[in-house]
């Protein structure tokens, strides 16, 4: 076993000298017990573990993977507004597995074809696709819109033989009268019947508020020059209001084009009021014009992102680049920018990445949270019920919070895959996390107490739960407060259920 020094250590582990602080036992030279110098451990683990005397010191290594986790990624275009656009092309069991970081199937519909008879839905246009990627551990996000530019009646044509009012667009297509009183009651009723089928589930990560302006997007930019007819915030308010009514639970979002599609700043009265609600921002979109006027709304995302996910929507890739709008760069940089949370996949999927590769890379390592456990010192071996001390070194390298936050697990398994002890670090939460620019996060040290079947002592005896002495498996999870782990972590070595292996410790009587 070579002994070397902690410089040393950290220039063949390929990390900084921050991630020994966490190390304040240590000791001036180490002994290498498995190193990991091309990020790949002899154990298939990312973890670097030394020797430290009494105790052990891991580094791990990010593999800069793509991850798929909760609240995070890239959302297909599976219907956008056409239903040919852009999942027409995938088997039935293509969920596109390729194309890493994608977490979400996306289905935006007008609301005719989900409702086309009063009452009664054609849900399989929806439950379909979204089956296929909650099948794979993935997640669906809706909206459902009341004018398209392509469809006479996006909003269904027995809504306006009930009375509603509509404005006829040059015969191309019909927009409600937002404001009319039977519009706004068989809207409320359709959500009502959309939120009791798919609000408080797991499964959904985001809503959008569609059923204002053209393609759902909140504006009326086009049509209005043509009929005449204009709708200000009250209007907005009244829709937000109904879908917060009805989705107690979902996520709800709004189109930035509710603020205006070109108007700067930091600031609106509908995006207040988003705010105040716990109503999030998406841009619809960004790239449709060449630089600079990429996008809009970058400065109003920084009231959003601290504390709900930004959805950014790229235009249709192949009119983007049509029109010399598209860039690499300047995609990179939106996430960036607006601390995004979720890009879309808004063209053929395949072609995109195909295309776009090394960029979709680049944003995987930037989007969203990325949780790093950069170093972990925990003791050899302890007695059965003996106090000891777990103390590691945390990052978030993304450029947004971990919303729904969670905490450190640390997991002793056998070597057939039991679970021997469940340690959870419940004083800190990963949602604390501060972000920052590229190579700039903080790191926080978090650091507890614990003990493996601790003994309880009575004038009756002394009492404690069966375990065995031994040598065990070390992993770190982050997850629930139960131990449930919840996150991918870019690490080598999970055990298939999101934990990742640091090393051994053992146990005695």
């Amino acid at each position: 076993m070579e002994k070397i020094n902690r410089r040393t250590f950290l220039r063949r582990t390929g990390l900084s000298a921050a991630a020994f602080a966490v190390g304040a036992y240590g000791k001036a030279e180490a002994d290498i017990i498995d190193a990991a110098p091309d990020g790949v451990a002899k154990d298939g683990s990312s973890a670097t573990v030394a020797d430290m005397g009494a105790r052990y010191e891991a580094l791990l290594a990010d593999n800069g993977r793509a991850l798929v986790n909760p609240m995070m990624g890239w959302t297909m275009h599976f219907y956008s507004n056409v239903l040919m656009n852009y999942g027409s092309k995938l088997a039935p069991s293509d969920t596109l597995d390729d194309f890493p970081g994608l977490s979400t199937v996306y289905l935006r519909v007008p609301w005719a074809f989900v409702e086309p008879e009063e009452g009664k839905f054609v849900w399989e246009l929806l439950d379909t696709p979204a089956q296929r990627w909650i099948e794979k551990g993935k997640y669906v996000a809706f909206r459902i819109s009341a004018m398209e530019s392509w469809l006479y009646h996006a909003t269904p044509k027995w809504v306006f033989d009930a009375g509603a009012k509509g404005y006829d667009v040059e015969g191309h297509y019909i927009e409600p009268d937002y404001d009319d009183a039977i519009f706004l009651e068989k809207v409320e009723n359709f959500v009502k019947a959309f939120a009791a089928r798919y609000d408080n589930n797991p499964n959904v990560v985001f809503v959008d508020v569609g059923h204002f302006g053209m393609w759902g997007e909140g504006h009326t930019v086009m049509t209005t020059p043509k009929h005449g007819h204009a709708w200000g915030v009250e209007t907005q308010k009244r829709h937000i209001d109904i879908y917060l009514r009805h989705f107690r639970s979902t996520q709800l979002c709004i189109s930035d084009d509710f603020a205006g599609h070109d108007n700067r700043a930091a600031r609106f009265e509908i995006t207040d009021y988003a705010f105040s609600k716990g109503v999030t921002l998406r841009d619809d979109s960004i790239l449709v014009q060449p630089y600079p006027n990429s996008w809009y709304h970058s400065e109003l995302a920084q009231q959003f992102w601290p504390t709900m996910p930004v959805i950014l929507e790229h235009e249709h890739y192949g009119g983007s680049v049509e029109r010399g709008s598209w860039d690499k760069d300047l995609l990179l940089k939106s996430v960036e920018d607006y601390h995004a949370s979720f890009m879309s996949i808004h063209w053929w999927p395949r072609v995109l990445l195909e295309e776009n590769r090394d960029v979709i890379e680049k944003i995987n390592r930037r989007m969203g949270y990325r949780l790093c456990v950069d170093s972990v010192v925990w003791p050899k071996s302890v007695s059965r019920g003996e106090k000891f001390t777990i103390k590691c070194l945390m990052r978030n390298v993304g450029v947004a919070p971990c919303y729904q936050g969670g905490y450190l697990c640390f997991t002793l398994k056998d070597d057939k895959g039991g679970i021997v002890s469940t340690l959870v670090a419940d004083t800190f939460d990963v949602k604390a996390l501060e972000v920052a620019a590229p190579g700039k996060a903080k790191s926080v040290v978090v650091e507890q107490e614990f003990s493996v079947a601790p003994r309880y002592a009575d004038k009756a005896g002394v009492f404690f739960r069966a375990c065995a002495a031994g040598e065990y498996d070390l992993y770190v999870s982050v997850g629930k407060r139960d131990g449930t782990p919840l996150y991918e972590l870019p690490y080598y070595g999970t055990d298939g259920h999101r934990r990742y292996k640091v090393g051994k410790i053992t146990i005695t009587e």
